[in-house]
C-alpha cells in the first residue's frame, strides 16, 4: 500500500509545491486472455495495488518526472518530445504525453513524482496503470479535459508507437473505467463494456506472482498478432465478410483446419474458443457459479499453454500446484505470458494452507518465493482528494 502523505511530503521536498495526486489500478483479466486485439471479449478486475501520481503545474513547457520506485529522473520537452522505444520508462511519459497531444490536449509543463506498489512485468498491467494515471493528470492539471474512453485510446496509442507493443484495449480501458466489486466484460470492438457483479461467496481471489518477468513477451506477443492476423486472411477466403477472429466460430473454423496451417490454427482456436469461454464465464460469475468459473479458468490455461503457447514452466508450475489445492476452484496465467502472474479462485477458509503450500512446491522446483496476495475488485483511475 502506497503512503500518499509520504508521496506528498516528498514532492514537496523535492520540488517545493503541494501537488495534486492522481491514481489508477493495476488489473488481473478474470479469463479473455490474447483475444482484445482480435476484437474479442475480456472479463478484467482492477485490483487494490496501483500507480501514483503527484503532480503541480510549472510555467514552461519542461516535465520533471521523479520515480520514487527506482529513484530516477527524466526531463522531457512537451515541444520536442522523442520517437521512444528505448525500451526504458521514460517512452511510457514521453508516449502518453505525446498521445494526449494528439489528440488536441493542451499540456501545460509540469512537476511529477510517481509511485506505484504494482509488480512490475507482472502481468498485472503496471504500464497501463501509469498511462491512465499520468494522463488524467497531465490534462486535469492543465485544464483539458478528456473523457475516459478518449484517455484510454490514448495509452494504447503510447503502447503502440513509443514503447513498441501492439496491444489491445483492455489494460486501459480496465485501468480507466473500472467498477468497484465489479469485473468488466468488454467487447473489445465496440468498446461497451458491462459491469458484472463479482459474487465469489466464500471464496477470494488470490494472485500469485512467478517472479518471472515476460521472457520474449514483447516479441512473441506481436509475434502472436501477427499469427491472428494470418488467420483471418487465410479463413477470409472461405468466410467472406469476417474482419476478425471474434467473428468466427469454432465449427467454422474446424471446417476450414485444411486452409490454415497447423501453428496459426491452434493459434486461433485459442481465441475462438477463449472468447466462448469468457461469455460463459461472465454468466457464471454473475450468478456465482464458481464450479463453472473455475473450470473455465483452468480450460482458459490450457488453451494458452498448448494453443497459444505463452505460457512457461514457472507459471505451469504455479498452476498445478494450486489445482492439487484443497478449496480451488480454477486456476490460470493471466496477462501476456511468458512469466508474470497467476489468478486463482480459492475458498476463503484454504488461503492459509494454499499461500504455505504453493510457495513450498514453487520454491522446491524453482528456488524461488511467489509473491501470493488477495485481490478485491476495485475501481478505475481517479483524483485523490488530500485532507
Amino acid at each position: 500500500m502506497i503512503d500518499i502523505n509520504g508521496l506528498v511530503s516528498r514532492f514537496q521536498h523535492r520540488y517545493g509545491k503541494i501537488p495534486r495526486v492522481f491514481r489508477a489500478p493495476g488489473r488481473i483479466n478474470l479469463i479473455g486472455e490474447h483475444t482484445d486485439y482480435n476484437d474479442g471479449y475480456v472479463l478484467p478486475i482492477a485490483i487494490n495495488q496501483a500507480t501514483y501520481v503527484a503532480i503541480a503545474s510549472r510555467s514552461d513547457r519542461m516535465l520533471r518526472v521523479w520515480s520514487l520506485n527506482i529513484d530516477e529522473s527524466i526531463e522531457l520537452n512537451l515541444d520536442k518530445l522523442g520517437a521512444g522505444r528505448s525500451g526504458k520508462w521514460q517512452d511510457y511519459i514521453e508516449g502518453m504525453a505525446a498521445a494526449l497531444i494528439n489528440r488536441g490536449a493542451l499540456l501545460r509543463g509540469s512537476d511529477i513524482a510517481l509511485n506505484s506498489d504494482i509488480p512490475i512485468g507482472g502481468g498485472l498491467s503496471s504500464s497501463a496503470a501509469l498511462e491512465m494515471a499520468l494522463g488524467m493528470a497531465l490534462t486535469s492539471i492543465s485544464d483539458s479535459p478528456i473523457d475516459k474512453t478518449s484517455l484510454a485510446l490514448a495509452g494504447q496509442r503510447a503502447e503502440h508507437i513509443h514503447v513498441g507493443i501492439q496491444s489491445g484495449i483492455m489494460d486501459q480501458f480496465t485501468a480507466a473505467h473500472a467498477v468497484e466489486g465489479h469485473a468488466l466484460l468488454l467487447d473489445c470492438r465496440s468498446l461497451n463494456a458491462k459491469s458484472v457483479p463479482v459474487n465469489l461467496g466464500d471464496c477470494q481471489i488470490v494472485i500469485c506472482d512467478s517472479k518471472i518477468r515476460h521472457r520474449l513477451a514483447s516479441s512473441e506477443y506481436n509475434l502472436r498478432r501477427r499469427d491472428c492476423e494470418t488467420g483471418v486472411k487465410l479463413l477470409s477466403t472461405a468466410l467472406p465478410g469476417i474482419r476478425a477472429l471474434r467473428d468466427v466460430t469454432l465449427v467454422q473454423l474446424e471446417g476450414c483446419r485444411s486452409i490454415v496451417p497447423d501453428t496459426v490454427f491452434r493459434r486461433c482456436r485459442h481465441v475462438v474458443s477463449e472468447n466462448e469461454r469468457t461469455l460463459i464465464a461472465a454468466d457464471a460469475l454473475a450468478a456465482g457459479d464458481l464450479a463453472s468459473m473455475g473450470a473455465l479458468m483452468s480450460a482458459s490455461h490450457q488453451s494458452l499453454r498448448d494453443d497459444y503457447e505463452v505460457s512457461c514452466f514457472e507459471l505451469d508450475l504455479l498452476v498445478q500446484s494450486a489445482q492439487a489445492q484443497p478449496g480451488v476452484f480454477g486456476a490460470r496465467m493471466t496477462g501476456g505470458g511468458f512469466g508474470g502472474c497467476t489468478v486463482n479462485l480459492v475458498r476463503r477458509g484454504g488461503i492459509s494452507s494454499f499461500r504455505e503450500n504453493v510457495s513450498r512446491a514453487y520454491r522446491k522446483h524453482t528456488g524461488i518465493i511467489p509473491g501470493i496476495l488477495t485481490a478485491e475488485a476495485s475501481g478505475g483511475a481517479e483524483e485523490i482528494l488530500l485532507p
